[in-house]
C-alpha cells in the first residue's frame, strides 16, 4: 500500500458550484445535484432575445388573466366592497405561478421554480447551517418520500427512516404538493414542532410522528477502527470540505496498518460532484472516467476523470455500504469504484438519481432549477432510475435498529475478512 499523502497533487479542490443530487433537504433546502447556470439575460439565442417562441398561442393565458381581473372573488369575503384583484403584488404572484406551472408541466420532480423568497432561502441554506428537521425528501411515483434523515438530526431522533412516505404535514394532505411547498411547510424555527403522518413499508396504518425543529449542521466524516481490523469511514454528505476530510480519514486508515476499508455511504444524499470525483481519484489512475454528463444533444457530453492520486495497491480490500438513502454523488462514487473492481457494494438498492440539474436565474431574485443532463457511469450507462443493486444485498429490520445491530456492516466486514 503506497502512502503518498505528503504530496499535494490535486489537493486544492477547484470547486465549481456543481452538486450531484437533485433532491431537497428539509432544513437545508439543499437541492443536491445542480450546476450554476448563466442567468436568462446572459445567454445568447432564445434566452438572450426573449422573443415569444414561434407557433405558441399565448392568447389563452391572457384571456384567463383578464377573466380573473374581471370576475374573481375570494371564497371568504368579509365585505361587499369591490376588491382589487389586480395589484402589483398579485400580478407578480400570478407570474410566479405561471412559471411554476410551466416547470411542473414537464413532469420532472427535479425541475421546479424558485420564487424570490424560496430562492433566497435556497442560497442561504447552502451556507451550511440552518433551522429545520434535517431530512431529505423527494417525490417518487407522485408520493412525497424521505430519501434520508441526516445523522444526528431531529428527524433521525424522531425515528424517521429512508423510504418513509410523508402523507400529511401538520394534518394537510401532501398529494400533488411540489417539493418547494413541502419544504416550506416542514422547515421552521428552532423549538417549533411539525407533525408528519408517515406510512412505512410493513405498516398497516400510517402513524403521526412529531419532530421538533432545531439548528441543523451538515454532518461530515467519522472514522472507526474495529477490533477485527476493519477500518470504517462514514461519509454523511459530499460537502465542499469533504475532500479534505476524506484525505485525513484515508491518512488515519493508512496509519492504522489495516488494508481493509469500509466506506459507509448509507443515507448520504450526495452533494458536490467534484467532491465525488476527487474521492474516486485516490483509488484510480489518472484519466479514468468517473462519470459523464450526457446532455442528449443539447450540448457536448462532459467527462469527469480521475486526477490520479491512486495511492493504494492490490493489497487494498474495500467494500461500500449503500441503501435507499444513497443518492447521486454517492451513486457516482460507488458505481465508479465498483466498475473498476476497487470495491464491492453491500446493503440495499440505492435511490436512483440519474440526472443533472442546472440553476438558471429567471429574474435577479428568482431561479429555475431544471434537469439538463443525465449521469452516465464509466461504462456509458445511465445510473438506473430505480437505483443500483449492490453485490451483496442485506436488509436492516426494525428489530435490528431497536437492538442496535448492523447486519449490513457485519456483512461488509465478513466479505473483507473472508480470506482469513
Amino acid at each position: 500500500m503506497r502512502t503518498l499523502f505528503d504530496q499535494e497533487s490535486g489537493r486544492n479542490l477547484s470547486m465549481r458550484a456543481a452538486l450531484a443530487g437533485g433532491i431537497i433537504l428539509v432544513a437545508l433546502g439543499f437541492a443536491l445535484g445542480f450546476t450554476m447556470g448563466a442567468g436568462a439575460e446572459g445567454k445568447g439565442g432564445p434566452l438572450g432575445t426573449l422573443v415569444p417562441p414561434p407557433g405558441v398561442d399565448f392568447s389563452p393565458v391572457w384571456k384567463a388573466w383578464y377573466v380573473i381581473d374581471e370576475k374573481f372573488v375570494p371564497a371568504a369575503v368579509a365585505t361587499t366592497t369591490s376588491l382589487a384583484t389586480s395589484t402589483e403584488e398579485t400580478n407578480q404572484e400570478r407570474v410566479w405561478g405561471m412559471v411554476q406551472g410551466l416547470a411542473e408541466s414537464l413532469g420532472d420532480p427535479y425541475t421546479y421554480f424558485l420564487p424570490p423568497v424560496e430562492n433566497e432561502q435556497f442560497v442561504e441554506d447552502l451556507s451550511g447551517q440552518f433551522q429545520g428537521v434535517g431530512m431529505e425528501i423527494a417525490v417518487r411515483d407522485q408520493i412525497l418520500t424521505v430519501v434520508a434523515p441526516l445523522k444526528g438530526s431531529p428527524a433521525e431522533a424522531a425515528g424517521i427512516q429512508s423510504g418513509d412516505h410523508v402523507l400529511k404535514i401538520d394534518g394537510e394532505d401532501t398529494r400533488g404538493l411540489d417539493i418547494t411547498t413541502a419544504v416550506g411547510k416542514i422547515r421552521g424555527e428552532k423549538g417549533t414542532v411539525v407533525t408528519l403522518t408517515i406510512l412505512r413499508d410493513g405498516w398497516s396504518e400510517p402513524q403521526d410522528i412529531k419532530v421538533t425543529r432545531d439548528v441543523i449542521s451538515v454532518p461530515a466524516i467519522s472514522t472507526t477502527l474495529r477490533s477485527d481490523g476493519v477500518f470504517v469511514i462514514e461519509l454523511a454528505s459530499f460537502t465542499a470540505n469533504a475532500p479534505q476530510l476524506f484525505r485525513e480519514a484515508l491518512r488515519e486508515f493508512v496509519e492504522s496498518g489495516s488494508s481493509r476499508l469500509v466506506l459507509d455511504l448509507r443515507g448520504n444524499p450526495g452533494g458536490y460532484l467534484e467532491a465525488a470525483v476527487d474521492m474516486a481519484s485516490w483509488f484510480l489512475p489518472s484519466g479514468r472516467v468517473v462519470v459523464t454528463e450526457d446532455y442528449a444533444g443539447h450540448a457536448g457530453s462532459t467527462e469527469h476523470r480521475s486526477r490520479g492520486y491512486d495511492v493504494f495497491n492490490e493489497n487494498l480490500k474495500m467494500a461500500i455500504l449503500v441503501n435507499r438513502g444513497s443518492a447521486s454523488a454517492s451513486e457516482i462514487l460507488a458505481g465508479a469504484l465498483r466498475h473498476y473492481g476497487i470495491a464491492k457494494l453491500v446493503g440495499e438498492r440505492t435511490f436512483g438519481k440519474g440526472s443533472v440539474q442546472e440553476l438558471v436565474d429567471i429574474t435577479s431574485g428568482s431561479a429555475l432549477k431544471i434537469t439538463v443532463a443525465r449521469w452516465l457511469d464509466p461504462s456509458g450507462v445511465q445510473i438506473p432510475l430505480d437505483g443500483i443493486v449492490p453485490d451483496v444485498e442485506v436488509s436492516i429490520t426494525q428489530e435490528n435498529i431497536e437492538a442496535g445491530d448492523d447486519p449490513q456492516l457485519e456483512a461488509a466486514a465478513k466479505l473483507l475478512l473472508g480470506d482469513e
